[in-house]
This record gives structure tokens, sequence and C-alpha cells, in this order.
């Protein structure tokens, strides 16, 4: 295939034809990530680097032809901030897709970019590890774009969030050089912590190359128990007395009643008609599961709880849990979906979903509510016709207020799917004028020509 593109051409001699993509097909069909109402460009071409090496080049490449570089994994983020700029270079990390070592004695594995995040967990589950972030998307999301928006998952709850299992990382900068941040070592402290600076930052900072995560013993099957309340104060409450109790469930879901009853709708799991919330939680203990989940079900009884099932053996596990995993599915049919993943402290929360139960009356929207109760991460989504103009607009206001109303709650505008583009203008409410300029210091000593992911995260540089 051959291009006038100077920079086209420049690219092939690194990479090959295979590696540098300019078919206009081939670009719309990698313009954007899965976010609503965030805006797309035109990508001037998409490349498909191998090596650390290659990817060096590719900077360096776009530096001198000024060109703008977004980095994309699988694309699976909500957020816009895998999404094009016009004339950008695309660069995708799908061919570094290795585990170059799992080690049982550091109990680390060192990975690429690329690698898909459910297929790292199996990998490591061959040697008795555990690698527990586990976003929704486990399945098709990687390990590169949970660093770059620092994802969570069902687990966070017990085990934490991406940031709390990157031990180091290698990065190349806009210029093409390479750096290597922190250590394999499980303690270290030498120098700022810019592997912490750098996961999160969306592509901002610099392009990840290799990431060296830390593991855990591979946990036993864990069990769980569902319990349905009429109110959602009686669920928040259940939640609240459960984290109080000493247990750590390694897992503790929310369902409001909006999305309870959609679930019924779409598969019955036989919810009540007037279920309020469903709690769902679970340990991992081993020999102790079974009387952790016991303690849950009395808690959530004592709670209000109108039934409570408890789970004797994994098949049954799955099974109560299915119905967080039919959140997406069971939204769908109802209209276009707008997420949002506003994080408050847990004795926010009843105030958090009355707050949103009335924007959605003040608006005229369907807001459903699930989410990771137990650390204060919900999924406020706001469902409309994308048909009605009108319901659009409200819709937008809807997803507004509820991230003032998280900011006025002592939250976050984003607990794991990050700024991107959706949320910008909402950044300095949360960061205050000097936390914000700091930022855009910190991006212009890594990245001064402002080529990397420009626009996203800051909207202004």
């Amino acid at each position: 295939m051959s291009s006038s593109d100077p920079l086209v051409t420049r690219l092939r001699s690194v990479l090959g034809d295979k590696g540098v993509l300019d078919d206009p097909d081939v670009l719309d069909a990698h313009r954007n990530d899965h976010a609503t109402f965030c805006t797309a460009g035109v990508p001037r071409v998409l490349v498909r680097p191998s090596s650390t090496a290659e990817v060096s080049e590719v900077l360096k490449a776009a530096g001198e032809f000024g060109v703008p570089v977004v980095a994309q994994g699988t694309r699976t983020g909500l957020s816009g901030a895998a999404n094009a700029i016009d004339g950008c270079l695309l660069l995708s990390t799908s061919r570094m897709n290795r585990v170059l070592e799992v080690s049982v004695e550091d109990q680390v594995a060192v990975v690429q970019p690329g690698v898909v995040n459910a297929e790292l967990s199996r990998a490591v589950l061959e040697q008795g590890l555990f690698y527990p972030p586990d976003p929704s998307s486990w399945e098709m999301s990687t390990v590169g774009g949970n660093i770059a928006t620092n994802a969570g998952g069902l687990c966070c709850v017990k085990y934490g969030v991406t940031s709390d299992f990157v031990r180091g990382l290698e990065v190349v900068l806009a210029s093409g050089e390479v750096v290597r941040t922190g250590r394999r070592s499980a303690k270290g402290v030498a120098g700022y912590d810019l592997t912490r600076l750098i996961v999160g930052s969306e592509g901002t900072l610099g392009v990840v190359t290799e990431a060296t995560l830390a593991l855990r013993p591979a946990p036993e099957a864990a069990l769980t128990a569902a319990a349905t309340f009429l109110s959602i104060e009686d669920g928040i409450a259940a939640a609240a007395a459960v984290m109080a109790s000493g247990l750590r469930p390694s897992l503790l879901e929310f369902l409001d009643g909006p999305t309870a009853r959609a679930i019924q709708d779409y598969r019955d799991m036989g919810l009540p008609a007037d279920v309020g919330s469903l709690l769902i939680a679970q340990s991992d203990r081993g020999p102790r599961a079974a009387e952790d989940v016991a303690r849950i079900a009395a808690i959530c009884s004592e709670h209000g709880a109108v039934e409570v099932a408890e789970a004797s053996d994994a098949e049954e596990s799955r099974m109560l849990l299915e119905a967080r995993r039919l959140v997406n599915a069971a939204l769908e049919p109802l209209g276009v979906t707008l997420v949002d993943d506003v994080a408050v402290p847990r004795s926010k929360l009843v105030a958090l979903l009355r707050g949103i139960a009335e924007i959605g009356t003040k608006y005229d929207v369907l807001i459903c509510c699930p989410g990771h109760v137990g650390d204060g991460n919900m999924h406020p989504t706001v469902i409309f016709d994308r048909h009605d103009p009108a319901a659009e607009a409200r819709a937008l206001e809807a997803f507004g207020a509820v991230m003032d109303l998280g900011l006025a709650l002592g939250g976050t505008i984003t607990g794991e799917h990050g700024i991107g583009t959706l949320k910008t203008r909402w950044l300095e409410q949360e960061l205050g004028p000097a936390g914000l300029d700091l930022q855009r210091r910190i991006k212009q000593a890594f990245d001064p020509g402002n080529l990397l992911n420009p626009g996203k995260v800051l909207e202004r540089f």
C-alpha cells in the first residue's frame, strides 16, 4: 500500500505495512470508545506497534510532524478518553498483548498493555495466583486501558483498584524517551511516585508499554448472599452494617428498585414487583465463607430484608450474582444510556440515592443506579430516547446535576471511568483553581508540546 503522506511513509519504514493503517473505513471504526455524547474526530493514521522500541519511534515521528497521539486499547472506556482528535495518530496496543512473566516467588506478573484483563487473570490462576482488579468489561478491556483510567471492579471493596496492584511501569514519553517508574519489590519510596501519577492519567503523560503487577494467592471459590428490600434506605443501611461489622466481603453490590425491576422484566429472577433495592454480597474466605455469608444474611434480615438467599456452593453463587451481571443487558432495551460513576463516602449514600431520584423527577428522565456500594462508587445511569431532542437535553442536564450532587456530598465526579472529554468541565469544581493549575504544570513537564491525548482530562492546556 502506498501513500503520499510523509508521516505515513515514515511510520511504514519503521512498522511495515501491517503496522500502519490509513484506510478510511478502518480509521472510522477506531474513532471512538463506548462513551455517549463525546465527539470523535477524523484520525490521520492508525499504528499498531509491537514493541517499546517501535512505540518510541512512533512518538518521535509524531513529535517531528507535530501530530497529536491518542493511545487506544480495546476502546471499552466510558468517558471519551480514547476518542480520536482530527488529524491525530491513533496508537493501538493490540499487538502488544503478551504476558511476559508470572513469578510465583515474587507474586508479580509482567505484562504488555494489550493483554486482556480476563486473559491475565486466567494465566496467573494457572500458577495459583490472583489478579484482583476486575472491571465489568474484563473479558474485553485491556490492562493498559485499566491503567489509563485506574479501573476498579466488583471486588474493589476488599482488594482495591488497579493502582493498588501496579508496582512499576515502562513508559514512553512524548519525546520518545523510555522511562521506568516504580520497582518490582513490594516496598520502595525513592523519589516521587511517578507510577501512581501515570496510573489514571488517560494517556496524557506517556504511553505505557509494560507493567509489573502485584498478585495475590488465589482465593477459594466465593459464596454469595442476595437480599431484597422494600426501600433504598433499608438496602443501604444493611450494606453499611455489613461494612461496620468487621466483615470484609469480597464483593458488595447494590441495585436500586428501577434497576432491579428492569432486570426482572428482562429475565425472571424471582424479584418482587415492589422491590426497592437488592444487595448482593460475597465472601471468598474458604472454610469461613459459609459463616460470613450467614452473618451477612442475618444482618440483612435485621435491616428489613423481605427475602434473603444464601448460596451453598459455587454454582448457586453464580446464579445469585447473575442479576448484577445482567444490568447492562437489562437497561439497554429501555433507551440510550448515559452512565455516570460518582463516588461518595458511604455515610452519604442514602442522600445520594434520594437526590438522584429527585433529579430524575425534576428532569423527567429515568435514572437507574447500580453500583459498588461497599466503596461508595455508584453508577447512576440516565436513560432516554435519543430520537427525542427534548429528552436528550434533559438527560444531559440530569447527568450534570448528578455530578454536582456527588461533589456537594463530599465525593468525586469519577470513581473509575476517568474524565476523558465527558467530564472535563467539572474537574475544576472538584480540584479547585490551584489544584487544576498544578495538574496543567505536571502535564507540561511530561508533554511540553501537548501532543499526548490533548483535550482529554484537562480541557485547557
